[in-house]
């Protein structure tokens, strides 16, 4: 009888709808795991779609087409070892999400997956049907049990699996990166170990989807728990992992165990993967920006930098007669210190031909907000020009904390094909500004030291759009309004629970009437990197037009 199994784990960044391109992923990863003499290569979920597709995958085109990627990908990857890869299955007249298995030339085996995240940022209901749970599959000398994803989150098909003769359980996922998710995750896998006394593999997606990132962190567990194998978080990684049997069963031997950073420092590397991703699978290759010398700004330059090289982003600073000297000099340290290219461009003339123009219908009527925003909306329109005529995606730059009270302005400073930091407490980024300045990792393409002057982030946040103006003008402290919004927006908590936690009552239903009057702000707005469990977009869907009000 064998009693050694050599698992080759692809923890790899598949491009959504690059059918080929993934296919061709898969085969390479197949050839290292066959010159390294394995007896398996595992992909992620849906690996040869990439992950979500949404509705794409409703396309009954495109779900024939990866079924034949798939197939094709059987053929070529006989002579070698097996391969199960994710990817859709169409049977009856139902769209299922599957893992297939691929030996000797053929799809020899599908194994379909039963419990469908419905929650956050997962729609699976609505689109794949459930399938059956199956017993394990026999892939030389032993036999593999496959929860796929979501089916690992409950006990049920892992138990299943194990009391039908399965010896190693091989969890196959998509599962996308949010703060504290991979301690939910090892705990949850642990529990699956322990109650079925097997050893668990659980193999993730790397890379970024839209405002999704997924994080890898792939892990070997043996019985007990114990840890033998812990792949890098945001890293493509093949790796090779040796399971042995003994008297007690199958074990996986001890391997390379990857240190994970910060929550900071977690949360930064997914807003660079994410940006760095979207950049390439939608085919832009340079950023421009406007710098305006204030903290938002400046750390998306340097994520920007960070993600695709400094030579690749460009710098623009808009100044008025409100700009201060100090953003000028702030600006120009920015992008001094990235190594970026800084532009200038005034909007003193074109803010006066709009004035020229509207004095007629505004005559007798005093300057106010209306006034700012023409300053805002100019210079989203001076930078779209640019964007367009350079080829250059415009970033926008707004934290959580303007996203979520609508201390932006639409069609002005959120104008931009993507945010970086828009689930972004604003909080967060003078951490996130103080830690990059004294941070510098081998996956930063930006230098190190720092680079974001100390005078950026310990000047009080203005958008300079009328002389001395302060956010706190406009706004409660953020270190109050972001206490308040992460009860409101990410816990759902009422007035009364926020006034309970210490809040001020007026304060509390002033930022509560900003939220909901702002979502027409946030359903226009730009798609940006995912790091909570309720950033705006996928997981908090609210209705535009809405008079509820919590009068708690």
């Amino acid at each position: 009888m064998t009693d050694h199994f050599r698992l080759t784990l692809a923890q790899l960044d598949p491009t959504m709808g690059d059918l080929a391109g993934n296919a061709a992923k898969a085969q390479s990863a197949w050839e290292a795991a066959k010159a390294a003499g394995a007896d398996m290569l595992a992909l992620p979920e849906m690996f040869i779609t990439g992950y979500q597709t949404q509705d794409l995958i409703l396309k009954p085109a495109f779900q024939q087409a990866a079924i034949a990627a798939i197939e094709a990908l059987a053929h070529d990857c006989a002579d070698g070892p097996a391969m199960g890869i994710g990817g859709p299955w169409v049977e009856h007249g139902l769209l299922y999400n599957a893992w297939h298995i691929c030996e000797g030339g053929r799809v020899t085996a599908r194994v379909l997956k039963h419990h469908r995240p419905n929650y956050g940022v997962f729609d699976e209901v609505r689109i794949y049907a459930s399938g059956p749970v199956t017993g394990p599959v026999r892939i030389g000398p032993l036999r593999l049990g496959v929860p796929i994803c979501e089916d690992a989150w409950y006990p049920d098909v892992a138990e299943t699996l194990a009391e039908t003769g399965a010896e190693i359980l091989m969890i196959p996922n998509g599962s996308p990166y949010r703060r504290a998710k991979f301690a939910t995750r090892m705990n949850l896998m642990v529990a699956r170990v322990v109650e079925n006394d097997l050893p668990l593999v659980y193999l993730n997606m790397v890379g970024g989807q839209d405002d999704q990132a997924f994080d890898g962190g792939s892990f070997v567990l043996n019985r007990g728990g114990a840890l033998a194998v812990q792949m890098p978080l945001f890293e493509e990684t093949i790796t090779h992992v040796d399971f042995v049997r003994g008297e007690g069963g199958w074990a996986a031997k001890p391997g390379e165990k990857a240190h994970f950073g910060s929550e900071i420092e977690l949360d930064y590397h997914a807003m660079v993967l994410s940006l760095r991703d979207y950049m390439r699978k939608t085919g832009f290759k340079k950023v421009l920006l406007g710098l305006s010398g204030g903290i938002d700004s400046a750390i998306v330059a340097v994520i920007a930098a960070d993600a695709l090289g400094p030579e690749n982003v460009r710098c623009v600073m808009l100044p008025s007669e409100y700009t201060s000297q100090s953003s000028l000099d702030d600006a120009a340290g920015v992008a001094k210190a990235l190594g970026c290219r800084l532009d200038t461009v005034s909007i003193a003339g074109p803010r006066a031909a709009v004035t020229e123009a509207l004095a007629p219908l505004f005559e007798g009527l005093e300057p106010g907000l209306t006034e700012e925003n023409i300053q805002s909306r100019l210079r989203g329109l001076l930078l779209m020009a640019q964007s367009n005529k350079f080829g250059e995606m415009l970033l926008t730059t707004g934290n959580k904390s303007e996203v979520a009270v609508g201390y932006a302005t639409i069609y002005g400073d959120m104008a931009g094909g993507y945010n970086p930091i828009k689930d972004l407490y604003k909080m967060r980024v003078f951490a996130t500004c103080r830690w990059r300045n004294e941070t510098h990792r081998a996956w930063m393409k930006g230098p190190a030291g720092e680079v974001i002057p100390t005078s950026i982030i310990e000047k009080p946040p203005s958008a300079e759009l009328r002389p001395d103006q302060k956010d706190e003008d406009s706004l409660p402290p953020y270190e109050i309004l972001d206490g308040i919004l992460e009860m409101l927006v990410d816990h759902d908590a009422s007035v009364a629970d926020c006034v309970a936690a210490g809040y001020d009552r007026d304060t509390v239903k002033r930022v509560e009437h900003l939220v909901y009057i702002s979502e027409y702000k946030r359903f226009q707005s730009a798609p940006g990197t995912r790091l909570s469990q309720k950033a705006f977009w996928l997981d908090r869907r609210y209705p535009i037009a809405n008079r509820y009000r919590d009068d708690a």
